[in-house]
């Protein structure tokens, strides 16, 4: 069985594929958590929705791109407008749905464009901005995984935990990579603790495959 573990790191392990599964699903990236970009799209109508607060959203999105055509290379900015797109694509959503409209592709672009400006600017960029990249690059967003991966090769190497090599896993075999598909399945098992070892090579095996069979066509 996957929690086939007792007490205390039973806990631990279903906490880490728990993890894995938020991540995967996006949740995280919603609450803005981590990095210089703070805020996400609970923050941006925290003082409540409907028509103004949305209003209220966009009119911040113009200013913010007002100052950009001033200072085109302003990365504090380009980074705040990839998370401000993703959000107001997210707010398009229908409630309890993951997939994004019709209408909210145009919004992933923006942001996905802003997020390109800002990894080729940016000398170390901030894995929580690649956070929203990867979401937006997800199967769900824009299905195109090479991006994804990209991105999240950024989360990986920050995070530096089991999880986020797996999600790497998951992406580079979407991508059709390989290569980079093995190596961070080996760094996900390195990194695990020995007892989930044999675990965390099944279930990098098993992304592999639904990955793989996920691959977008043409």
């Amino acid at each position: 069985m996957l929690f086939d573990l007792r007490g205390r790191r039973r806990r631990a392990v279903q906490g880490t594929y728990l993890m894995l599964a938020l991540l995967m699903g996006g949740g995280l990236v919603l609450f803005g958590i981590g990095g210089s970009v703070s805020g996400g799209l609970l923050d941006a109508f925290k003082g409540g929705g409907g028509p103004s607060a949305d209003s209220a959203f966009k009119d911040q999105i113009d200013k913010r791109e007002e100052r950009l055509k001033a200072n085109p290379q302003n990365q504090v900015i380009l980074a705040s407008l990839v998370r401000d797109y993703y959000s107001l694509a997210t707010s398009q959503r229908p409630e309890g749905s993951s997939a994004f409209p019709a209408d909210a592709k145009d919004d992933l672009r923006k942001a996905g464009s802003y997020w390109q400006r800002y990894s080729k600017l940016a000398e170390n960029p901030s894995a929580a901005v690649a956070g929203y990249a990867v979401r937006i690059y997800d199967v769900s967003g824009l299905n195109r995984p090479k991006e994804a991966q990209q991105a999240q090769a950024i989360v990986a190497r920050n995070a530096n935990d089991a999880p986020s090599y797996l999600l790497l896993v998951s992406y580079a075999a979407r991508a059709g990579d390989t290569r980079t598909a093995d190596l961070a399945g080996q760094k996900a098992v390195d990194l695990a603790p020995k007892d989930q070892k044999k675990l965390i090579k099944k279930q990098i095996e098993a992304l592999k495959k639904a990955s793989q069979a996920q691959q977008p066509s043409g």
